[in-house]
This record gives structure tokens, sequence and C-alpha cells, in this order.
């Protein structure tokens, strides 16, 4: 239909330098006849067999964090032409490993994962394998793949003196599963800012291993009905930061009760008492796992990185309420 051969179709529609004569002609006819390229017949016929998709692995696609992270990996990928596809592991490894075996057997070109932190074996074999791996938000003891995370410690350290300074002595502490890399690093960060203002760690204030708002809830529940309970509370994650807001306001305490959350949530800052929250900047974190990533791509040779980005304490309101007698 338009009057070329093969390989003049070919240069036009993977855009490689033609006359502008013989594009429009290409152009017309894919046009007319509703033309559609198979980019997985192309990839087989490139020498370097590139697909122009990468893959994410998210905790959750529904939890706030996991949905910023996917917009700014995917506005990073949509610069370099590549399409995103992503799936949700709910922590399961199972799960994991499903999504990992899907996508290679895809093959994409790189993977961006947020590791349950159980499967590092089959991060390292996609990695052998030939696909370039980050994994952000946690650590991975998987050799050879880079990793992006915040400074989870100093975030929650510097909250509990932040509670300290307002005269709280009786602190609690909600954290996630165990087996989540930044639940540890955010438990060890509270330990360890009681200990640098020789604040005492009560074990009866401490709720680990919730996963999800309705835990953290119950759990918050509990702690309000202790003999001694606490007057504030940190909490390791955003899930949980919205179960313990609820508990607090079935008791009409959250302005008694102070309250600082670990990563922001949305309609923090509209309530009453806003939420003050450890927060973290999403878009950074996705920019710079897609920046590792496109560095592998691009033939970046070396040992593992680690990028460690920081947070920031936005102060609402609920972080800021005093101790009571203050």
């Amino acid at each position: 239909m338009a009057g070329v051969g093969i390989a003049t179709v070919s240069r036009v529609i993977n855009g490689k330098p033609v006359t502008p004569d013989l594009a429009e002609r290409v152009t017309r006819a894919a046009e007319q006849l509703g033309y559609r390229q198979d980019l997985t017949a192309s990839s087989l016929r490139r020498a370097d067999r590139r697909t122009h998709t990468l893959g994410l692995v998210l905790e959750d696609a529904a939890n706030p964090f996991s949905a910023a992270l996917h917009r700014a990996v995917e506005d990073a990928a949509a610069e370099r032409g590549m399409l995103l596809l992503a799936g949700s592991t709910d922590e399961d490894p199972v799960r994991e490993r499903g999504l990992l075996k899907t996508f290679t057997a895809r093959r994409v070109d790189g993977l961006i994962v947020v590791p349950t932190g159980q499967n590092d074996t089959d991060l390292d074999a996609a990695r052998r394998a030939g696909t370039p791996v980050v994994c952000v938000d946690r650590r991975t003891t998987a050799p050879q793949v880079d990793t992006v995370t915040v400074d989870n410690r100093a975030g929650v350290r510097a909250a509990v003196k932040r509670l300290y300074e307002a005269g709280h002595r009786r602190i609690a502490f909600l954290g996630d599963l165990r087996s989540i890399w930044t639940a540890e690093e955010r438990y060890a960060g509270f330990v360890e800012g009681l200990a640098s203002v020789g604040c005492v760690l009560h074990p009866s204030l401490v709720r680990r291993d919730l996963h999800g708002a309705d835990a953290a809830q119950e759990a918050t529940r509990a702690l309000l009905a202790l003999a001694h309970a606490p007057t504030a509370l940190v909490s390791g994650q955003n899930l949980l930061t919205i179960g313990a807001r609820m508990a607090l306001q079935e008791r009409q305490l959250q302005r008694r009760v102070a309250l600082v959350g670990f990563d922001d949530l949305p309609l923090a800052d509209l309530l009453e008492p806003g939420i003050s929250v450890i927060a973290q900047d999403h878009s950074a974190i996705g920019r710079e796992a897609a920046d590792l990533l496109f560095d592998r791509l691009d033939g970046e040779g070396g040992p593992a990185r680690h990028r460690v980005l920081p947070t920031r304490y936005l102060a609402r309101g609920s972080g800021e309420l005093p101790a009571p007698g203050r």
C-alpha cells in the first residue's frame, strides 16, 4: 500500500531515520490497515532482546505508600519509553515468587521489588538470569542487588525525642510484622530513641506483629484499657496509624493522647487535630530506584549500591499534644 519494501517499513515502525515522504506514506498505510506493532515479536529480532517493559512488585497497590511509589516509577519509566507492569504480594512469599517468575517469563528488562524478606534466593535467581533487580523500601541479603531505603531509625528516634520533650514518659509503640525489615528498623529506632533521652521502655506498651488497620485498632484499645495507659503512641506504618486514630476517636482521646505515625496518609492534615507523621518522599524513592535500575540496563557494573534517603517530620497537632499535667 505504501509502495515501499519491508526494510523501509521496518525502519519507520522502529523509529529509524528515513525521508519525511517515506515516513508519511508508511504511517498513513499503517493507519489505513489498522496495523499494530507486535513488540514481543520485535524483541525477538533485536540483538539486545529488550522488551521495553519493567516489573514492579509492591506490598499492596491499595496502600497509599505503594500507590505513590507506583506512580513515581511509572513516570520515570515513561520518560524512557517503557511500560510498567505491577503486582501486589500482600506480604505473601508464595505470591511474591509467582510475580517474580511471571515477570521474568514475560522478559521484563528489569525489576523493582518491595521484598517480603523471605524470597532472597528468588531475587538472586532473577538477577543471575540476566534481569537487573533493585529492592526498594527494604534491604535484602541477595548479592549484587541495589537497594533504596529511608533512614527509618533516625526518623523514629527524632519523633520519640519530640514526645519526651512534650512531657511524655509512657510512650507506646505499634509495629508491623517482625518479618518486615522496615518494621524491625522502626522498632529499633523506637528503642534507641527512648534510651537516648533516658526514658524507660515498658514492654507492656509495645504491640508488634500487627498487620492492617483493624489489628492496630484492637491493639490500641487494649493499650488504652491498661491501668497505666500510654500518654503517647508511635505507629510504625500508615495503616497502623489509621487504626490507632480510630481507637482514640472511639474514646474521644484524640486530643489527649499524642500520636505520631510513620509515613504520611491522605487527609491526615484535615483531621482535628491533624496527624503528625514521619514522612517519606515517595517520588524521590521511586526516582532513585528507577535511576539505579536504568544504570544497570545501560551497562553499569560494580558492587551492589545502597541509597539511604532522609525522612522529615510533619507537625500537624497530634504529635505535639503535651503530656497530662504539662
